[in-house]
């Protein structure tokens, strides 16, 4: 039982005495009066009792040496990109800051840790801060839970003004083929304007695109099978969980694979899963993108669709920097070699946005949400969730929507843009001879500001 004892000093004082959970004894000094001290000894063994107390010598942990054993505890349920994104996070930004806090002083620190988020917003865009104060708070939380301090200091702290929201950009179908077709010219042949055709007429992500394999294509349904998008963490690929080694493209071969549903993964096949079990699906392709597809899979026979003229598959930053943003923001002979001028199409376009695009693209067609979501890889909100299904009507109202749209991008296109598609892909002259081409919605055939 609690008690109080007295200490030498001038003026004497006195020490609350008081039994931990674990049978020591604890003390507090500093009380001018017996009674004091009794009473908060007492109050601390009637916290123990409710299971609410907390011990002062483990707020004294360092965040340095906790976030460590945050990491160690989660990092095996984490995915290998998001577990990197963590590590980033601490060496960078979490552990220069805050290694040789206490916890307890952190907890103490809300100042502090405003003043980091100012300086952190003076350096990097409000999506990166709020991704790093996202990781600070979680390991913060758990501290919490830890029953290291006695609640979250970043509980309450708005880390953005949400003033400024940068609007993502939509491109039309024919600003889709124009890339596209500079995307062929660029160097990367076929499968770069497969790949660009695909970024809008799929809605998939890139990994999800660029990791598919011959034997993930349905050629009967027409469809790709997206269940191991490709993943590249401290710039190592890796396919289902399986690092990608890029010398031996080459004999890799065909690795057959059972359908996956999300319920049922192993722990390999769950570290190369999809982003959300939603996202494991069969996208259909429609038929003239489908031809195209087809077509670049007889071209070559490595095990990667969408590859490097050596079967290796395309990374996202060389392919960002080399191609994709030179396709789209134009040049001038002032900041290239060459003497050429290329206009922009949609300066500032990102490879992502090509998604948002399909699903603007399907939702003008007025294709009901549930499918829309479906076809990207996305769950229904509340309880749509439970009654709203796709049905085939609605994937064939999909197919269609597409079909028209490409048929409409080859409209807007000038004829000399029309000859020279014609010459890359000679099944397009049975399109233009059969007068497709005229009888296309002029309304899909939205042009850019390159038309002449």
């Amino acid at each position: 039982m609690a008690y109080a004892q007295p200490t030498d000093g001038d003026p004497p004082g006195w020490r609350a005495r008081f039994k931990r959970p674990d049978g020591t004894w604890g003390s507090r000094s500093g009380f001018n009066t017996e009674k004091a001290a009794e009473a908060w000894g007492v109050e601390q063994e009637a916290l123990i009792r409710r299971n609410l107390w907390l011990d002062p010598r483990e707020a004294e942990m360092l965040f340095g040496v906790f976030a460590e054993e945050f990491m160690d505890a989660v990092g095996p349920r984490l995915e290998p990109t998001t577990s990197a994104k963590y590590r980033s996070f601490l060496d960078n930004h979490l552990l220069p800051q805050w290694s040789s806090w206490p916890l307890a002083g952190i907890f103490n620190s809300y100042v502090e840790i405003e003043k980091w988020l100012s300086e952190l917003h003076e350096d990097y865009a409000d999506s990166s801060v709020a991704s790093i104060f996202s990781l600070f708070s979680t390991i913060l939380g758990a501290a919490v839970k830890a029953r290291k301090i006695p609640a979250n200091p970043c509980a309450g702290i708005r880390v953005t003004s949400g003033e400024f929201e940068i609007e993502n950009l939509v491109a039309t179908p024919v600003q889709a083929l124009r890339a596209s077709m500079r995307l062929y010219e660029s160097g990367l042949g076929l499968a770069g304007f497969v790949l660009g055709l695909l970024d809008f007429y799929t809605g998939s992500r890139w990994g999800e695109l660029v990791g598919q394999q011959r034997h993930e294509y349905d050629s009967e349904a027409r469809a790709i099978q997206i269940r191991e998008p490709l993943k590249e963490i401290g710039g190592r690929l890796f396919k289902g969980g399986r690092r990608v080694d890029t010398s031996r493209l080459a004999d890799l071969g065909h690795r057959p694979t059972r359908p996956v549903t999300p319920r049922r993964q192993g722990g390999r096949a769950k570290k190369g899963r999809t982003k959300t079990p939603a996202g494991t699906r069969s996208v259909e392709l429609p038929p003239s993108i489908a031809v195209f597809y087809e077509e670049l899979i007889d071209s070559h026979s490595f095990p990667f669709i969408l590859c490097s003229a050596e079967g290796a598959p395309l990374r996202r930053s060389n392919f960002r920097n080399r191609y994709w943003r030179p396709v789209w923001d134009g040049s001038d002979a002032e900041h290239t070699r060459s003497a050429e001028v290329v206009q922009p199409i949609l300066p500032t376009f990102t490879f992502h946005e090509g998604r948002h695009s399909h699903s603007t693209w399907l939702a003008e067609d007025g294709i009901p949400e549930v499918a829309r979501r479906a076809r990207l890889g996305q769950k229904m909100k509340g309880i749509a969730r439970v009654y709203d299904h796709v049905t085939p009507l609605m994937r064939r109202q999909i197919l269609q929507a597409l079909e028209t749209r490409w048929i409409g991008s080859l409209v807007a296109l000038t004829p000399s843009e029309r000859t020279k598609l014609g010459e890359w892909f000679p099944h397009l002259h049975a399109t233009f001879r059969d007068g497709q081409l005229e009888t296309a919605p002029r309304a899909i055939a939205i042009s850019s500001p390159l038309n002449d």
